[in-house]
């Protein structure tokens, strides 16, 4: 079996499945990532370098297919996750890289091309941070998200060009590839109740009643004092002003050709308004979807339920991918199959999001299975859940050559 398959995904949320599909032989995996997180340090890394895309779902993706149990793959996996601590200075970041270089532990096994990549891309970050020093705190940021912005340093400012240096640096065999073609944007929304979500942090956190009925891409952050005067106004004007300050993204050729050429198409399980949602308003993406050979294109339902989707059911959920796609009554068939999680215990707790006992749902057939992780709740089962996936596709394969 050779299938290719391409699955729009955020950072851990579609991580088990990509594992699965990873351990089947014959099967080729490219990933769809947005960079639009904003939070936390990657935030702060955002600002420090104008112009750059979020890398931590990048980072998480790099992750995929290292094995704990190696100790050269556990030293990528190290450098990818190793966290500085609070109080790190500059001097502390080159004291961090001069230990990769010298080969200290927890970096001691790393394989040789990948030391030499890693300390080199730091280097080129740490010359940056000593020459201008201020507007970064060091704390808890993710030692990859630094490898990724010496990268982008080192290659002119290219995002992808990036994200591909580092998929070389860790050996990564998932094709991973950002949506558009780098263009720095900025996620807010709106509620219902007309309350602003003014960045991707704020979209993730823990928030009260009221479905997000609103995404929008911007050309820049919202500042404390821009945010200000959006809330002052009524929810239509903001909603008008924010839809003039759209970003312009242009689609990645790339990403593009991944959806065309795959076999099967996954809308992947994660946050939906920050890692999947802003994914399908890039322009040409719809269309990539449309004309793509795939026999299966496959919505996947979370397993537990995320703050941003509060108030919307699993249907609802599809109903938002297909209205974002630009094709609300699935007309052009971007949707063919959803995925969800059914318990096979007669007393187990009801699906989250109310998810029907019907056969299909906006013209998608609707199928159920038992998906859940055994040890892992709230997460995707990765072997089982890769194989209802491909089961999927090679029937539907099926009944298009009859």
């Amino acid at each position: 079996m050779n299938v290719a398959v391409t699955m729009f995904s955020g950072g851990r949320g579609a991580a088990g499945i990509a594992r699965g599909m990873l351990g089947t032989p014959g099967v080729g995996l490219s990933l769809i990532v947005n960079g639009y997180d904003n939070g936390l340090s990657t935030g702060a890394l955002r600002r420090y370098l104008p112009g750059m895309l979020g890398p931590s779902d990048f980072r998480k993706n790099l992750l995929l297919h290292l094995d704990p149990a190696d100790p050269a793959q556990a030293a990528l996996a190290t450098v990818l996750e190793h966290r500085l601590p609070g109080g790190t200075t500059p001097a502390g970041l080159t004291a961090v890289i001069e230990s990769i270089a010298a080969r200290r532990d927890p970096f001691a096994a790393l394989p040789e091309a990948a030391r030499e990549a890693v300390t080199a891309d730091l280097r080129v970050f740490a010359r940056r941070l000593a020459a201008y020093p201020h507007g970064l705190d060091l704390a808890d940021c993710a030692l990859g998200n630094l490898v990724f912005a010496g990268a982008y340093l080192r290659l002119g400012r290219d995002f992808n060009a990036a994200a591909d240096a580092c998929a070389r640096t860790f050996g990564s065999t998932v094709r991973l590839l950002n949506v558009t073609n780098g263009e720095n944007a900025f996620l807010a929304a709106l509620r219902g109740d007309g309350s602003l979500l003014a960045d991707e942090a704020d979209i993730v956190a823990p928030q009260g009643p009221g479905v997000i009925t609103d995404l929008f891409l911007l050309r820049e952050p919202l500042g404390a004092r821009r945010r200000a005067e959006l809330e002052a106004l009524p929810p239509a004007w903001t909603r008008e002003v924010l839809g003039r300050e759209r970003a312009e993204v242009t689609p990645n050729p790339r990403a593009l050709e991944a959806i065309r050429d795959a076999d099967l198409i996954v809308y992947g399980p994660g946050t939906p308004h920050s890692s999947l949602l802003p994914s399908y308003l890039t322009p040409g993406v719809a269309d990539a979807v449309a004309r793509s050979r795939a026999a299966a294109k496959v919505f996947v339902v979370n397993i537990r339920s995320d703050h941003d989707v509060r108030g919307l059911s699993a249907p609802g959920l599809v109903d938002r991918t297909l209205a974002y796609l630009g094709d609300p009554r699935n007309g052009r068939r971007l949707v063919t199959h959803v995925l969800s999680h059914r318990a096979s215990a007669p007393d187990a707790p009801a699906v989250p999001y109310g998810v029907l006992d019907r056969g299909e749902w906006a013209g998608a057939r609707w199928i159920t299975a038992d998906l859940k992780h055994p040890g892992r709740p709230g997460l995707h089962n990765p072997g089982r859940t890769a194989e209802a996936l491909l089961a999927i596709r090679n029937e539907a394969a099926l009944v298009r050559a009859r």
